[in-house]
Order: C-alpha cells, then sequence, then structure tokens
C-alpha cells in the first residue's frame, strides 16, 4: 500500500474576524481521498457566527474547547437550539442545517470527522451556505427569490445586499441569539468528558465510547467514536479493526510516539503524534501507541456505528485464544519460550502503564 501516512496540521481555509475554518487536505493526506473521510475544524472568537449551511457529508462534530451554542436542524424537524460544552460529540446527518455561536471570550473550536462517500469531493466536506456572500440567495435571479418567498424587489435587493461575510461573521454585542434548550440535547449531543468510563485502568489510560446505544442517531452517520486519554508513559495496545472499519485519529493533547504496521509484516509508520495533528490507520493494519511522560489525549471515528477491535497483547490478547501448540509450532519455539509468551500481560487490557 503506497500511501503517506504522516500525520498532518490542517490549512486555513477562510476565516477573519468572527474566526477561522480549517481543513485537512486529501492531496496532503492521501488516506483522506482513499478511504473518504472529510476533517475540518472550526475556531470561534467572542462573539463569532458561523452562518447557516448543510453539507454533503454525514459527520460528527466533536468540541475541542470553549462554551457555546448551536442550532441545529434535521430534516424536516424544528430547529433544536443546544448550549455546548468542551467534550460534546454532536451527530450530523445527511441534510442537517447547523450555525455555531460563540459568547464567551475563550475561543470555540469543534473539530468535524466525517464521511464523504457520497459527497463531491472524496476526503472533503462541500458546505452549503443559506446565507452570506456564498449563500443561495446571491445565485438566484431577483426574480425567482421574489417568487419563491413572495417578498417585494426591494426586500430581495435587502436580502441579498447586506450579506457581507462568507462562512463567518463577527456580531455586534447586543444581538441576541436564541437562547439553548437543556431538553434539546437529547438524542443530539453525549459528553465524553462527563460520561461513565468503559475502559479505566489504573496509571494506564481511560476509554469513552461513542455508539448506537449511547447516542441512537450515530446509526444514520454510519460512524462510531472514541476519547482517549492515556496516562504518561502509558502504551497502548497493538491491534486492529477486524470488521473493516477505518480509524482516523485527532490528537486533542499531549504528544506520543506510534507505530502502525500493515501487509507482510512491514512497518508504514514511526513518527511522533502532537497536539492538533490527524492521522489516519488504514483497514486491518495495526496499530500502537506510547505517550510522553505528560500523557496524550485523542479523539477518533471509526467508519462504522459500533465497531469492534482485536487486541494483540493484553488480557483479552488473541494470542492467549490460540492452542499452545499452535503457538510453538508457528513460532518455531520451544514450550518453555511459549509459556513465558503466553504468561505475560494477564492482567493488564488495552493499557499498559509504564515500567517500574
Amino acid at each position: 500500500m503506497d500511501v503517506d501516512l504522516t500525520p498532518k496540521l490542517p490549512k486555513n481555509v477562510f476565516g477573519g474576524d468572527g474566526g477561522s475554518y480549517q481543513a485537512w487536505c486529501p492531496d496532503d493526506l492521501g488516506m483522506l481521498k482513499r478511504g473518504n473521510i472529510g476533517a475540518a475544524k472550526l475556531g470561534l472568537q467572542k462573539n463569532g457566527l458561523a452562518l447557516p449551511r448543510y453539507s454533503d457529508s454525514a459527520k460528527v462534530a466533536y468540541v475541542l474547547q470553549g462554551n457555546g451554542v448551536a442550532g441545529v436542524v434535521l430534516p424536516e424537524k424544528d430547529e433544536k437550539v443546544i448550549g455546548i460544552r468542551k467534550g460534546d460529540a454532536i451527530a450530523l446527518p445527511f441534510g442537517a442545517v447547523t450555525w455555531w455561536y460563540n459568547k464567551e471570550d475563550t475561543e470555540l473550536i469543534v473539530l468535524f470527522l466525517g464521511d464523504t462517500s457520497k459527497g463531491h469531493k472524496a476526503g472533503s466536506f462541500t458546505d452549503f451556505y443559506l446565507t452570506g456572500t456564498n449563500g443561495i440567495f446571491t445565485g438566484f435571479s431577483t426574480e425567482f427569490v421574489s417568487r419563491a418567498w413572495d417578498v417585494d424587489e426591494s426586500t430581495v435587493k435587502a436580502l441579498v445586499g447586506s450579506q457581507s461575510g462568507k462562512g463567518i461573521v463577527k456580531l455586534d454585542g447586543s444581538i441576541k441569539l436564541p437562547e439553548p434548550k437543556k431538553e434539546d440535547r437529547d438524542r443530539l449531543v453525549y459528553n465524553c468528558e462527563e460520561a461513565p468510563l468503559d475502559v479505566d485502568i489504573k496509571n494506564g489510560g481511560r476509554v469513552v465510547v461513542l455508539n448506537t446505544k449511547n447516542l441512537p442517531l450515530v446509526a444514520e452517520i454510519g460512524l462510531g467514536a472514541d476519547l482517549v486519554k492515556l496516562d504518561g508513559g502509558a502504551m497502548c495496545s497493538p491491534g486492529f479493526s477486524c470488521d473493516s472499519a477505518l480509524q482516523v485519529t485527532y490528537i486533542v493533547s499531549g504528544s506520543g510516539r506510534v507505530q502502525v504496521v500493515g501487509v507482510d509484516g512491514k512497518r508504514v509508520l514511526e513518527t511522533t503524534v502532537k497536539a492538533g495533528q490527524l492521522f489516519i490507520v488504514p483497514r486491518f493494519f495495526v496499530v500502537s501507541k506510547i505517550c510522553d511522560p505528560d500523557g496524550m489525549s485523542w479523539f477518533s471515528i471509526i467508519t462504522t456505528p459500533d465497531p469492534v477491535f482485536t487486541h494483540l497483547a493484553g488480557r483479552t490478547s488473541v494470542w492467549k485464544a490460540l492452542s499452545p501448540a499452535v503457538l510453538e509450532a508457528s513460532f518455531k519455539v520451544s514450550s518453555e519460550v511459549e509459556k513465558k509468551f503466553r504468561g505475560t500481560r494477564t492482567s493488564d487490557e488495552i493499557f499498559f502503564p509504564p515500567s517500574k
């Protein structure tokens, strides 16, 4: 498989006083195009508004930093106005119209990861704006807008002529947008920072998994996700997705080393990953990470709503399930060596604390 798996940072697409929109380019990160995955990041300054839009791709939004407000209109449904905070994961199916607003001093940063297999460009999101200088009103003629919305020509000119921003605008502080409703978060949002832990290993790490059980809407977008926090010096067991899913990983904080092994036992990636980088593990390739002393956390999407992983080390390792005689013959080692190999990691599962 001849493709560069090197982790990458996003590039600026557009922005201004209200904030910025960045995206990972499939020309720089070839696995985006090959895996039909899109990845982007929205940053909003105080009073920054990301104008209403819809996308050609289903995606998961994850709040990396700050607090804000999001408006979500699912197809043929009413608008849901939700308060969002760090750790929130939001499932956005096809056709969902969204807007995002930050009224706090701290920058609001939202990560978007999704499936572009039905999009216009493999590996890239294409957004369609309802307003702004590149919104749909600017494309239709005055006659069409006037007849469609039953307004006079002067109103049409006011609607089109008043739009001066592209994608993101900065509002006057006196403008009041809708206040979020607590009940609107139901079935739309799952906070990975506050959720019960699916895995919790002392001095090793913790995992929260986003799937159809805790957020049923992920079934519609066909993606699962997880938030992993690895303690300083800990290791994540070598493993692979055994249901043909891709794993797309964004490093939220910290740093560490990563190795990926592919076809014919070839190591296809060995590098250090740092906060802000994105990398993708191809189907069935084996990946393992060892984090630096300060620890590391990452958010991943998996291209199936209920992912299944096989781990090659630890208590649940596939090696533990194989017969001793098969291991001896396969490795061509003595029973003594096989027993030493099998007898390790009898209590550790998935994450391994640093050696004492």
